[in-house]
C-alpha cells in the first residue's frame, strides 16, 4: 500500500520562538495600549445585577468567596464588583468561605468596603464570618442552624453581640446566597445544599473551565451565571453603567478583556496557518493533491 510523501512547506517550518514572541507581543501591547473591548452584559449575567437591584436596601445577602490564589486574576474582579454593587444598594453583607485560601480573599473584599465605603459600619452593615471548614457539611449545618456552627466572627466577636447576625437562624433568612467559586466545594454545591433546600435564590461567578458545569441549573435553580473573565468583565460594564463612581476602580477585568480577546484571535489565526502548512505540504508519490 502506497502512502503519502509529506513535504514540509514554509509555513510549517516557523521557527517557535517567532511564534512566542507574536504570543506575547499580542498580550503586551493591548497591555501597554490599554485597549478596551466593548462590553455589553448577557441575560445570564445581568439577572444577577437586577436582582441586587431589585432587593429592597438592607437585605441580606451571604457572600462566599470559595476560590484560591490560582484563580484571582479571573475570581477576583467577581468577588470585588459584587461586593461594591451590594454595598451601593444598602444590602448588609455576610461574608464567608468555605475553602482555607480564602480568608485572604474577603480580606480584599473588605479593604475594597473601607476604601468605597467608609461610612459603612461593620457589624451593622457588613461582617467577616471567616473560614469554616467541612465543605457542604457547612452548607447543610447553617441550613439547620446558622449558630451551630458560626459562634463567632473572624475576630472572635460573639455572633450574638453582632447587630446584623443577631437575627439569622439558618440559611433561609437570606435574601440572596451570592459565591464566586473555583471548585469544589463551591456554586453547584450552594445550589444543591441551600438554594434547592432553603428556597433561597442563588448566583455567583466561576471560573470558564468550570462554567459550562452549571448551566444545566440556570435559570430555574441557579438565578444568573458569571462565567470567567468574560462574565466578571460583563457584570463590571453593567455596574459602572449605573454608578459611575466605580469607573477607575471596577474595570479590572474589562481592562484585561483587551489583551486576552487579542491573544485569542492571534491563537486563532496560528491554528489556520497550521492546517495551510499540513494541507499544502501533503503530496502523494504522484505529486497530485
Amino acid at each position: 500500500m502506497s502512502r503519502a510523501r509529506v513535504t514540509m512547506h514554509p509555513l510549517g517550518r516557523i521557527d517557535r520562538r517567532w511564534i512566542f514572541l507574536v504570543i506575547a507581543l499580542s498580550v503586551i501591547i493591548p497591555m501597554i495600549l490599554k485597549l478596551k473591548i466593548p462590553t455589553r452584559p448577557s441575560p445570564i449575567v445581568e439577572h444577577i445585577f437586577e436582582k441586587i437591584e431589585a432587593l429592597p436596601a438592607g437585605s441580606k445577602v451571604l457572600l462566599s468567596l470559595d476560590f484560591a490564589p490560582s484563580t484571582v486574576p479571573e475570581s477576583l474582579p467577581m468577588s470585588l464588583a459584587l461586593t461594591r454593587h451590594l454595598l451601593a444598594k444598602g444590602h448588609r453583607v455576610y461574608l464567608m468561605t468555605l475553602w482555607a485560601t480564602g480568608p485572604d480573599m474577603i480580606t480584599r473584599a473588605v479593604n475594597v468596603i473601607k476604601a468605597d465605603f467608609p461610612e459603612k459600619v461593620y457589624g451593622t452593615d457588613y461582617v467577616n464570618l471567616g473560614y469554616k471548614a467541612g465543605n457542604q457539611g457547612v452548607i447543610n449545618s447553617i441550613a439547620a442552624n446558622f449558630k451551630t456552627l458560626f459562634t463567632a466572627d473572624e475576630a472572635g466577636t460573639p455572633i450574638d453581640q453582632i447587630p446584623m447576625t443577631k437575627e439569622i437562624r439558618n440559611s433561609g433568612d437570606f435574601d440572596l446566597i451570592l459565591c464566586v467559586g473555583s471548585g469544589f466545594p463551591g456554586l453547584k454545591e450552594w445550589i444543591q445544599f441551600a438554594g434547592d433546600r432553603m428556597n433561597v435564590p442563588v448566583a455567583g461567578g466561576v471560573t470558564a473551565v468550570e462554567a459550562p458545569l452549571l448551566y444545566p441549573y440556570y435559570p430555574r435553580q441557579l438565578l444568573g451565571l458569571m462565567g470567567g473573565l468574560q462574565g466578571a468583565a460583563e457584570f463590571e460594564a453593567a455596574l459602572v453603567a449605573k454608578y459611575p463612581r466605580f469607573l477607575e476602580n471596577s474595570e479590572e477585568a474589562i481592562k484585561k478583556m483587551g489583551p486576552q480577546t487579542v491573544a485569542h484571535l492571534v491563537i486563532l489565526a496560528l491554528i489556520v496557518v497550521g492546517n495551510l502548512a499540513y494541507f499544502l505540504g501533503a503530496r502523494p508519490k504522484g505529486g497530485r493533491p
